[in-house]
């Protein structure tokens, strides 16, 4: 595995509460190149904060694979996984009260990492910090405490500290969760920048459907799950002009299952059980099961339901559509 890459296989996380068993990730699948900038999107209760836990190094799995830059987090104990999270990732939580502290300012908030991490020569940390917040546009509130900052000032000295130890991978949960749509647009473009030219590999669980606009790849997750991926590029249309396009893909698993899309089972009324058909270039699912009207012992070929194909469903669609 490359370093600074994310790789989660079959991964499970199993929660116990007043004798309950809750399965909060089952199975779940997630590869991320070196470099990489991707979105995590999910309804709640769909296993997005869980997977941050434990990529931070705050959980740890059940079962099943995670590794991040090099670490195994299954079976990372005590002492290495405090080194770990000191060392090796930055996490930006969408409180900012709960990335910065109040009594310092945001140079002093830097060099406070700086110092537990060890990763910056003492000489050097003044001058790192400062590189740091200017990197992210936010260098006119050095010498400034959180409370004399705005929202977005302080979201981007939080980005910052979590960069303070030079991570190889940057982890975001809902970073944008409390700001307004232009401040969002701002603290998005500023994490575009680090990932660009610091090539922090840089994770963001968000609801914020603005963010397309700033990462290649989304992947959506569902019951613990991965259910699809978004992949976005930019094509030149006829006129000349630059448009970006979007394609989702189901996600199969290594056991070769997938989940169908929510609209999709709605449209067709799907329940229970379907029926899988291989035609040349694409599987056919249709509604089926005993007792429906649509089976084929049921229902006249001639009636039978139009194919299901990820290809003809999710074709070139444009950011600020559903992803």
């Amino acid at each position: 595995m490359t370093d600074g890459a994310i790789v989660c296989e079959g991964l499970v996380r199993i929660f116990t509460a007043q004798g309950v068993e809750v399965q909060a990730l089952q199975g779940l699948e997630l590869r991320m190149r070196t470099g990489e900038m991707v979105a995590l999107v999910g309804a709640s209760g769909s296993g997005k904060s869980t997977l941050l836990g434990i990529l931070a190094g705050l959980d740890q799995p059940t079962a099943g694979t995670a590794r991040v830059a090099g670490h195994d987090l299954v079976t990372m104990k005590g002492a290495e996984r405090l080194e770990y999270r000191r060392r090796s990732v930055g996490f930006v939580w969408q409180q900012s009260a709960r990335n910065l502290l109040p009594y310092l300012s945001a140079k002093e908030n830097i060099e406070m990492v700086h110092e537990v991490a060890g990763v910056v020569p003492r000489a050097e940390r003044a001058q790192a910090g400062i590189d740091l917040l200017e990197l992210l546009d936010a260098g006119e509130v050095a010498d400034k405490r959180p409370a004399e900052m705005s929202g977005g000032q302080r979201q981007r000295v939080s980005i910052a500290v979590a960069l303070a130890n030079r991570p190889r991978v940057l982890l975001a949960d809902e970073p944008t969760g409390e700001l307004d749509e232009h401040t969002s647009a701002e603290v998005l473009a500023a994490m575009e920048t680090v990932n660009r030219e610091r090539g922090v590999t840089t994770l963001i669980v968000t609801h914020d459907a603005g963010v397309s606009e700033h990462v290649e790849r989304t992947v959506r997750i569902r019951d613990g799950r991965t259910a699809t991926e978004t992949l976005r590029s930019t094509a030149t249309d006829d006129d000349g002009r630059a448009v970006r396009t979007a394609q989702e893909y189901a996600v199969l698993d290594r056991a070769g299952r997938m989940q169908l899309p929510a609209e999709f089972v709605t449209e067709l009324d799907l329940r229970d059980r379907v029926r899988l058909t291989l035609e040349p270039d694409h599987v056919r699912v249709a509604p089926g099961g005993p007792g429906r009207r649509d089976t084929p012992d049921a229902a006249d070929a001639s009636d039978a339901p139009k194919p299901l194909t990820r290809r003809a469903a999710r074709t070139s669609r444009r950011d600020g559509e559903r992803s």
